[in-house]
């Protein structure tokens, strides 16, 4: 069994860097609902916001996690 990959969609669930498109992908969920989630955690505090920043910025595109998609 193949291990499970965190990384940044570039499909259509890609909307401004893919990143929850991607953590959707992972938990095998919806996107939309990740994306509700991300911004109710940035209305909230900060925290939100920086964390979609981090996650931008270090988390790999899914064309270089599995070369060839």
């Amino acid at each position: 069994m193949e291990k499970k990959r965190l990384y940044k969609t570039e499909g259509p669930y890609k909307m401004i860097c893919g990143v929850c498109g991607g953590v959707a992908e992972y938990f095998d969920i919806d996107p939309t609902l990740v994306r509700v989630i991300w911004v109710i955690a940035a209305f909230m505090g900060s925290f939100g916001f920086w964390a979609y920043v981090i996650c931008a910025a270090i988390m790999p595109k899914k064309s270089d996690v599995y070369p060839g998609y």
